[in-house]
């Protein structure tokens, strides 16, 4: 069955922000937020949950999971179009962020990572491979600024 070319993007973030991130298990070097495809009936903060929890092991629920609004359209790297049908070249992806009180250990998937790290916002855009990953991260500061300036 292929994938959806639908997806999540969720920055994982500690209030005075540290960034999630984890090493690719299918292409070591590669780091990344927490990413996954849409499944059939699902709607995206279920995609979300979803990825966050089998990725890290966390409840999103427990902590402030948000849709920042942002959508990017890329072009799916050729490495990885075998999982999509076969004309589909093209996948949109959907930015969440999920903001915890501090530092949390993960329990990552090993079928899918090999570790996890958390960096500052400035490092970890710098590490990630995906160019809408490092925006993501870089939008962290202004997320943070324009909270504090409406609380």
């Amino acid at each position: 069955m292929y994938k959806t070319p639908i997806s999540v993007l969720v920055v994982i973030h500690t209030i005075d922000l540290q960034v999630l991130l984890l090493e690719r298990a299918d292409h070591p070097g590669y780091w990344q937020s927490v990413t996954g495809s849409q499944d059939p009936g699902e709607t995206l903060l279920q995609t979300a949950m979803r990825e966050v929890s089998e990725e890290t092991g966390l409840r999103s629920a427990d902590y402030e999971l948000t849709d920042w609004q942002i959508e990017n359209r890329y072009e799916i790297y050729q490495e990885w179009r075998w999982r999509y049908g076969p004309d589909v070249r093209f996948n949109t992806e959907h930015v969440f962020g999920l903001c915890l009180p501090d530092m949390t250990p993960i329990k990552i998937s090993a079928r899918e990572h090999l570790s996890y790290t958390w960096l500052p916002w400035q490092q970890a855009a710098e590490q990630v491979f995906s160019s809408s990953n490092a925006d993501a991260i870089l939008n962290l500061l202004a997320r943070a600024q324009f909270a504090q300036t409406n609380t």
